[in-house]
């Protein structure tokens, strides 16, 4: 069941290492490239609780979860063969949304297939085993430009006439593919349990020892809460916008300010549809779970949010940072720049294949201690890892700092997973994980808003510092899942 995650992963190795790449060779500067990578979050932010909430309501065929793997599949495969053959900078970006929106449409029901299929004693080693799917495929996605241009032979530098290399486009070509065949492999290998086996499972869990902590409140007993905090929100979000205009900052900080006032504006239509009796559909629904969120999960969103946005600033920034601070060069025709891109491709490969490795471990930690000390220690090992970035002059060291970042990778894509489904209705999980990666893509539209902004004028354009800060905000990710109520555990 988790065999797909491995083609996911291919695709979003790919976009992680390269897309930065892309925009550079393209043109963007250093301090725009936040903004370009606005699209990752923002549609994961529109898609995930969309599809989660679709998913938890359909039943067919192909069982609930699994039309959204493949269609998400098809059309991020399409997306991986587009993309680097992008001939300007606007259609790289437009792509990148359509990429991003396609993997977000498969991988959403990826986390609730697991929660769906497995009991909660076999949660953790289920997460664990995304991850090791993960992992193997990052790693192998992370270093096929190295790879190809080191053993294949394929040139690194563009040809005359062209911007992106061979050794970029065939990778991709080759993700596609990937991609497109280990999630099919998932749907017409795997079954599905149907909505009235779920509601039995519902039904014991409840008779268990484990409490459930379930929404009570209806979106008419919310109705004063969407209006207050409707209102709130959009000031907040005006008055952010008019003090960005008036100091002249940087207008990627618009993006925060409009954000606010947007979230205000949801919670606003969602009170109208409320007082109009149109409380049963989709937007008014995952709104009402939004603020009806279990305690574990609004104590588990603080720890995805600093750890989050220490992974996205690494993933914009360390190309930059490394061929900059390490090699010595900004210069994207050279072969020395070049040679660093493709070095941080086999970081990459190398935190992955070792979050792989590390996944067979954890539930054994976890075991030993418990998954919140289990996964602070992974979290204290990343931010250690990346902040070391700083210090290190020779790049075949960086090796060493990214494998504590692979520590820290392989529990956070499984340990708030396996602590959240077990405070979750069954016959929610779909909308929850879509709202619980709220919490995932708000912290990195956050950074893609204000990091360019500190590069610029705080960090005077040294990308070394924007990986200084993600090291620091993975250790505050630590030190607040010690604060966690695993309800599982207790």
């Amino acid at each position: 069941m988790s065999f797909g995650f491995l083609g996911i992963q291919f695709g979003f190795a790919l976009q992680n290492a390269n897309v930065s790449r892309i925009f550079e060779t393209l043109g963007a500067k250093v301090d725009d490239i936040p903004i370009l990578w606005i699209a990752a979050p923002v549609t994961g932010l529109i898609i995930q609780p969309i599809i989660g909430h679709m998913s938890d309501k359909t039943w067919g065929r192909f069982g609930r979860r699994r039309p959204y793997f493949m269609v998400g599949a098809i059309l991020a495969s399409l997306a991986l063969l587009f993309m680097p053959n992008s001939p300007t900078l606007w259609i790289a970006a437009g792509l990148l949304w359509m990429m991003d929106a396609s993997i977000n449409i498969s991988m959403e029901p990826f986390r609730a297939f697991v929660g769906d299929m497995l009991p909660s004693e076999q949660r953790t080693t289920g997460f664990a085993m995304q991850s090791f799917f993960i992992g193997t495929g990052a790693v192998i996605a992370s270093a096929l430009p190295y790879v190809l241009t080191n053993w294949f032979d394929v040139s690194n530098v563009a040809a005359v006439g062209e911007k992106i290399p061979q050794s970029v486009k065939l990778s991709f070509y080759l993700g596609g593919a990937v991609f497109l065949s280990a999630v099919l492999y998932t749907v017409f290998s795997t079954k599905e349990y149907s909505p009235e086996d779920l509601t039995e499972f519902e039904a014991e869990k409840k008779q268990s020892s484990v409490a459930v902590d379930a929404p009570v409140s209806t979106s008419q007993s919310l109705l004063p809460r969407f209006i207050r905090g409707g209102f709130i929100w959009l000031i907040a979000g005006a008055l952010g916008s008019l003090l960005i205009s008036q100091m002249g900052w940087e207008k990627e900080l618009y993006v925060l300010s409009v954000g606010l006032g947007a979230f205000g504006l949801v919670l606003l239509i969602s009170a109208w549809y409320t007082r109009q009796g149109l409380v049963h559909n989709g937007f008014v629904e995952v709104i009402t779970d939004l603020l009806n969120m279990p305690k574990t999960m609004k104590q588990l969103a603080i720890v995805q949010f600093f750890s989050w946005f220490a992974l996205f600033a690494m993933w914009i920034y360390s190309t930059s940072a490394v061929t900059s601070h390490i090699y010595g060069t900004s210069d994207t025709t050279s072969k020395l720049y070049n040679d660093g891109a493709d070095w941080v491709g086999i970081l990459f490969s190398v935190y992955n294949g070792f979050a792989a490795v590390v996944a067979f471990g954890l539930p054994v930690l976890a075991r030993w201690t418990s998954r919140k000390m289990a996964h602070a220690i992974a979290l204290v090992c990343g931010g250690l890892g990346l902040a070391s970035f700083y210090i290190v002059k020779d790049p075949h060291l960086l090796v060493v700092s990214m494998l504590g970042v692979g520590i820290a990778w392989a529990s956070i894509l499984s340990m708030p997973y396996a602590i959240l489904t077990g405070s979750l209705p069954a016959q929610k999980m779909g909308t929850y994980m879509g709202i619980f990666n709220f919490f995932i893509v708000i912290p990195q539209i956050l950074a893609a808003s204000i990091l360019g902004f500190f590069t610029k004028v705080l960090f005077e354009g040294h990308a070394i510092y924007a990986l200084i800060l993600g090291g620091v905000s993975l250790l505050i990710a630590a030190v607040s899942v010690l604060f966690v109520d695993d309800v599982d555990q207790k």
